[in-house]
This record gives C-alpha cells, structure tokens and sequence, in this order.
C-alpha cells in the first residue's frame, strides 16, 4: 500500500504539471489575428432646439431655499354638463365584530353604492350617495342577512 501511495504522488504532481502547461501554451499560442478598425458610432442627429421647460428655471436658479412648484392653477369647468342630484343618505349601524364590518363593505360593493365610512367607539356611520332609495331598502334587507340592525336616514349637516 505504501508503495502505491509513494508512486501516485508524484505521478499526480506531474499530470497536474503537464495540464498546466499544456493549458498556457493554447491561450498564448502564437496565432495572428486580423486586425479591423474598431467600430465606431454616428452620432449625426440633429439637436433640435429644446423649448424653455418651466422646471429648468428651477434648476438654474441659485437662491436657497423651497420655491413652490406652481404658481398658478387653471380648472376647467364644463357647466353644461348635467348634474344628477345625488342626496347623502347616512346608515347607522351597530357592528359587534369585524366580520360584520367586512360583510358590510361587500354589500356595499354588490349594491354598487358610493359611501363614505366613519368609525368610532359608539359604532359605525355610513354616509351613502345615492339617488335611488331602492337600493338602500335592499341593503338593509341584505344586512339583516348578517344580523346587522342598520337604519337609514337623508343626513343633514347640522351648522
């Protein structure tokens, strides 16, 4: 055993040895390349002359300090647009738990209604836009589903 291992040794040094060199003359062999001219890039596009943005007088400015982006707002308002009249309807309810919250904002998702949520410690108040008072009588039906006791009322914002 031991003389195997005293002649393994030497004739794995040596095969490593013949590897490494064998492996240095291929990636330095001697062979010419052609060289080419290297490629080069045409950059003929015309610079068109860029229009004064307003954010570059930001730019160039040097005073310190924070400048308001906007001086000046214009609205567009068409007023021949028809106007529905919608009334705010509020929605008292009591809700025990959140899952009856979560089914409360489903039905209002499936009755397709717009609402306005506030939540504190004496319960839930719904604010409802809606002109169609059908729909809300429906919502309530769909509430007593979940044994959630809701009233509705036109709401009045009290001065």
């Amino acid at each position: 055993m031991q003389k195997i291992l005293k002649w393994i040794t030497p004739l794995i040094a040596v095969g490593v040895a013949i590897f490494i060199v064998l492996f240095l003359i291929s990636i330095n062999s001697n062979e010419v390349y052609v060289e080419s001219e290297p490629l080069t890039l045409n950059t003929d596009v015309k610079q068109e002359k860029q229009e004064k943005n307003w954010l570059d007088h930001f730019s160039e400015s040097e005073r310190k300090g924070y400048v308001y982006p906007v001086n000046e707002v214009y609205v567009k308002v068409n007023l021949e647009e028809k106007i529905t009249k919608t009334i705010t309807y509020r929605l008292n309810a009591k809700l025990i738990d959140p899952y009856q919250l979560f089914c409360l904002k489903e039905e209002l998702k499936n009755h397709k209604l717009k609402y306005y949520l506030k939540q504190d410690r004496m319960g839930v108040d719904l604010f409802i836009y809606s002109s169609k008072i059908d729909k809300l009588k429906n919502l309530v039906k769909a509430l007593k589903n979940y044994k959630i006791s809701a009233t509705i009322k036109p709401y009045r914002e009290d001065y």
